[in-house]
């Protein structure tokens, strides 16, 4: 009888704890997935795992609770995207609950992610999504990301760096952003080579962010550099061995050693101006990365 009270005493602060991260997670799971019932779903699903597992071995239950929900979340988008009668692209479930009043709904949509963005992430793959919602939305470690989606700490990086070009993207037609982000690239390299100055600074955004990985700041470079002055005082008559490459099907550069990659420069361009550069050498990135060089 004892027992059993003990039993019961660890299961009710268990479910106490749980209900302490449940509005977390729901909003978790409806970001990731863009449908409250799903997000539910998602969460009593969270719920049953953690009443199967041993919670005293679970050092921060937060931690574990957003990873287990972010997993069950990827395995519900593949399964979504894997059915011919629902593409991941026209399947917007949260289109069907907004046509019923739901008061819990519509804060989440109040919130930090509209109904617009929903639309948005409906165009990006699963792990692009995951990535991008865990990261950019509830600073999630990637070396927390990473192995939720089976790939490197770089990797995840990417992914998320990936969806977010997608999401802050302009509204040109279809085809035209990556055509017109080799153009700025292309004059970037240019006039960084040429040391042409006020060239860069019509390149790039004023609050441009460029930003070094850890492998690229052991090499002497800043971890980050704000505004296009000190941006463009950074390359101007630099970057000579970097060539323009195709990053993941986009425009970027990279400069290699003995034929080797050693260092991918990321571009993000927003309205035909570059808002960010990222300075990438870890070795786990560069060996899942897709380069295409562009130029000898």
């Amino acid at each position: 009888m004892k027992r059993d009270m003990v039993e019961m005493s660890e299961h009710d602060w268990l479910a106490d704890r749980f209900e302490e991260n449940r509005e977390h997670l729901r909003a978790v799971a409806f970001r990731i997935l863009g449908s409250a019932s799903e997000a539910e779903d998602a969460v009593q699903e969270t719920w049953i795992r953690l009443s199967r597992s041993d919670a005293d071995t679970i050092e921060n239950l937060g931690g574990w609770l957003t990873t287990v929900v972010g997993r069950i979340c990827l395995d519900m988008l593949r399964t979504r995207r894997g059915r011919p009668e629902q593409p991941i692209g026209d399947h917007s479930p949260v289109l069907e609950d907004a046509a019923v009043p739901d008061p819990e709904l519509e804060a989440l949509q109040a919130d930090s992610v509209g109904l617009a963005l929903l639309v948005v992430l409906e165009t990006l793959t699963p792990a692009e999504r995951l990535a991008f919602v865990l990261h950019d939305m509830f600073a999630v470690p990637f070396e927390e990301i990473a192995p939720i989606l089976g790939k490197s700490p770089a990797a995840a990086r990417q992914l998320a760096s990936r969806a977010r070009r997608r999401v802050q993207g302009t509204p040109e037609p279809p085809g035209t952003d990556a055509h017109r982000q080799k153009e700025i690239v292309t004059a970037f390299l240019a006039a960084s080579r040429s040391g042409d100055f006020e060239a860069l600074l019509e390149l790039l955004d004023p609050d441009v962010v460029l930003r070094a990985d850890e492998a690229v700041v052991a090499r002497g470079a800043k971890a980050v550099v704000l505004g296009a002055t000190a941006v463009a005082e950074r390359f101007s008559g630099h970057a000579k061995a970097a060539r323009l490459t195709l990053i993941d099907g986009l425009a970027g550069a990279v400069w290699s050693r003995h034929g080797e990659p050693q260092v991918a420069f990321d571009f993000t361009v927003v309205d035909g101006r570059i808002t960010a550069i990222a300075l990438l050498g870890n070795a786990d990135y560069l060996a899942d990365v897709h380069l295409v060089p562009l130029e000898p």
